[in-house]
């Protein structure tokens, strides 16, 4: 059983919920507001959060930024009703574990409940990253990022790796590490966006008993944790700026000093980091030091973003499809003409994570062998209205679009009610299916 705390301002939908969430063993508390959700987190513990987008007095965002403040290690969905992927992709950056559009699923909602559950670690530290998850990719960027890796695996040079959510920067330093001479060593992973500014030092190089409010007992920091292995500073801009200046003396000296003590003691840890961003934009603006970048510079990898990885993006849907059917007992073996083409021109913001929950859900939702446009999330759908329209004075071609957009937009706003898209489209139930056939929807 989970302590669940629900943060969403629908009293019927959050009363649905913890009706829901109760019949399944678990136990949900609510709050309506931001506001609230600040007093009942200084009070209370949780197993998870499931947290509106849009509150009153606020936004889902800010509680967000309020946990990761506070140095709270709770596993957090974001729930939203504007079908805005980039929303959830900034959600997840900011520390969320997963989203869920509305209306809510069940199935889907109890899948992404247990895994959140599962990813739930230790205060600091990122969820464990399968190698099962992943697979290589065959295209010329492919190719190039690979080699890259192969060549300062071996070294003790410090790397940055630098891409956009979700593109597996992870994946590539548990790469570096595991063809690295440290190898047999720790890899330690820390998630610098998730650290409190206050806990930061403490975590990342120790301290003594009574450093500070609520240091019982001495701690070692993850640069002891890791030694003679490497360890993995993700999001490295998010550190403070104190904390940058021990981290820089850490990298030259060889040796930290645990908060609260006068003792400095030896490491030996290879440094990888990763970050969404330029860098260089933070130390234009003041907010990241030019002689750490430099010492975390020595070689630069570049993960591209997965609408950049041309024929690859064919070789992960049916990786991430043979991993679902095996997670959930399914047996998806084709795609529709329409999801197929869907799923090969929509442009991934969140990249490989966003993927890999699109087809999960996909393989849920799909009982059969064959996945239709109705296992896809609305907001992909509805990208289709995106695309580009024919041009020039071909009215027939221009009219057979605007009206498969239509169909499309009405069957998603009855979930697919086809006796209600019908009269909704002013024509019989005969002339939507011949229609839906011709445009190949389903």
């Amino acid at each position: 059983m989970a302590k669940i705390l629900i943060i969403e301002d629908d009293l019927t939908f959050s009363q649905l919920l913890e009706g829901f969430l109760k019949k399944h063993g678990h136990q949900p508390f609510i709050v309506h507001d931001v506001k609230n959700s600040f007093k009942i987190l200084a009070q209370d513990t949780f197993d998870l959060l499931l947290v509106d987008y849009r509150l009153p007095d606020g936004t889902g965002l800010e509680v967000l930024s309020h946990i990761r403040e506070k140095g709270f290690n709770y596993p957090v969905v974001i729930m939203t009703s504007f079908n805005d992927v980039r929303t959830a992709v900034k959600s997840i950056q900011l520390g969320a574990i997963d989203y869920i559009t509305k209306p809510v699923n069940p199935d889907e909602l109890l899948m992404i409940i247990g895994g959140a559950l599962e990813k739930k670690t230790e205060s600091g530290k990122k969820a464990t990253v399968e190698h099962a998850d992943f697979i290589k990719g065959k295209s010329t960027t492919a190719d190039k990022l690979y080699a890259h890796i192969d060549l300062v695996a071996p070294t003790d040079m410090s790397v940055i790796i630098q891409g956009e959510s979700g593109t597996g920067k992870e994946y590539a330093a548990r790469t570096l590490h595991a063809q690295s001479k440290r190898s047999a060593k720790p890899f330690v992973a820390i998630d610098c966006g998730a650290l409190s500014r206050d806990l930061a030092a403490s975590e990342l190089f120790g301290h003594v008993k009574g450093a500070f409010t609520g240091a019982v007992n001495d701690k070692k920091g993850q640069f002891e944790a890791a030694e003679g292995g490497t360890l993995f500073l993700d999001e490295v801009g998010n550190l403070s700026y104190e904390v940058q200046v021990k981290l820089l003396r850490a990298l030259q000296e060889r040796v930290i000093q645990p908060v609260g003590s006068t003792k400095k003691i030896a490491v030996n840890v290879r440094i990888i980091t990763a970050t969404n961003d330029d860098l260089l934009n933070s130390i234009q603006n003041g907010e990241f030091r030019e002689d750490l970048y430099h010492r975390l510079n020595e070689f630069k990898i570049l993960l591209p973003a997965l609408r950049d990885r041309g024929k690859d993006l064919e070789l992960f849907i049916d990786h991430f499809i043979r991993l679902s059917n095996e997670e959930l007992d399914r047996n998806v073996q084709h795609l529709s003409a329409p999801v197929k083409d869907l799923l090969l021109n929509y442009d991934w913001p969140g990249n490989l994570r966003e993927l890999k929950n699109v087809i999960k859900r996909m393989v849920l939702l799909t009982p059969a062998d064959t996945a239709g446009l109705e296992s896809l999330p609305d907001e992909m759908i509805l990208a289709i209205k995106q695309a580009p329209k024919p041009t020039g004075s071909d009215l027939k071609a221009i009219n057979e679009s605007n009206e498969k957009t239509l169909i499309i937009e009405t069957l998603i706003k009855v979930k697919y009610n086809k006796s209600k898209a019908a009269k909704l489209l002013n024509i019989d139930r005969k002339t939507l299916y011949s229609k839906m056939e011709r445009y190949e929807i389903e």
